[in-house]
């Protein structure tokens, strides 16, 4: 009777959890299905009382209304290759920061992370102006490579790194390998890069996803409609009196896609990581 009794509240327990995940999910992914709903709609649908929930059929003529006001391709393929090199690089630069802190000993160590932590509180748009300048007088004015410097430093990246490295690593694997004659670079390639595989698909999420949502620096430096991307290329479209929100809405829905498939990616890769990394 007491085990059925357990079982009994045990099964209505995880019955709350999953009506509480569900009903989250549903709330989450709720405006994504909206914003579809409005890029299958004309624009008057956008101030419709009540709500439009079901989808139109002008999913097609909003995107092609986008195709002929922007180079929509041209932009995803600019956002693609800054969210992809910027993504490689801070993995590669938080890694070795991390693994510094967490693994070597160093006068100034812990001043130099808790200054690194600190640029974290400071706004963004605080150094809107100084970096613009920066950017300026290095003749990265209005290019790609502009763009990408300014987040290749990533202080986030750098405390995830270190916090999963100091307890993922262990330092007795690291003095047999320098026992076996292993540089400390060699040390990181081999040992440390296999151990954190999934601190590496979980920054990679973060830094990827926040790069292609950020605007307001690369509306600052790009000007060329040639190297805009995606982001400032989308702003285009309300620049005009009579605004199109379908036509709107149907870039942010197709600009979102390539976003979604990449974060499942990742998802998937941050999963397998978990199980290879746990049997290694």
């Amino acid at each position: 009777m007491k085990k059925n009794k357990r079982t009994r509240r045990f099964s209505a327990g995880k019955l709350l959890v999953y009506i509480f995940l569900s009903i989250a999910s549903i709330l989450s992914l709720f405006p994504f299905y909206w914003m579809f709903v409005m890029a299958t709609r004309p624009s008057s649908a956008f101030n419709s009382i009540p709500p439009t929930i079901t989808p139109g059929n002008m999913l097609v003529e909003n995107f092609n209304k986008v195709l002929n006001s922007i180079d929509f391709f041209g932009s995803m393929w600019n956002s693609f290759v800054i969210c992809i090199i910027v993504t490689v690089v801070v993995l590669f630069i938080s890694s070795l920061a991390g693994y510094a802190f967490a693994k070597f000993s160093f006068r100034g160590k812990n001043v130099l992370f808790i200054a690194i932590l600190l640029t974290m509180i400071i706004p963004p748009q605080l150094g809107l102006i100084p970096q613009y300048f920066l950017i300026s007088n290095a003749g990265l004015l209005d290019t790609l490579p502009g763009v990408m410097v300014l987040f290749f430093l990533n202080p986030l990246g750098i405390f995830l790194m270190r916090q999963y490295i100091s307890k993922s690593v262990p330092d007795e694997l690291m003095e047999a390998a320098k026992l076996d004659g292993c540089s400390n670079f060699r040390i990181y390639r081999s040992i440390v890069v296999p151990i954190i595989l999934p601190a590496f698909a979980t920054l990679g999420i973060i830094v990827f996803t926040a790069v292609w949502g950020e605007f307001l620096w690369q509306f600052t430096v790009l000007r060329d409609p040639e190297n805009y991307t995606i982001q400032v290329a989308l702003a285009q479209l309300s620049n005009t009196r009579d605004v199109d929100f379908g036509m709107i809405m149907s870039g942010v829905f197709w600009a979102t896609v390539p976003l979604l498939v990449v974060f499942l990616f990742f998802n998937k890769l941050f999963i397998s990581s978990i199980t290879e990394g746990s049997v290694k």
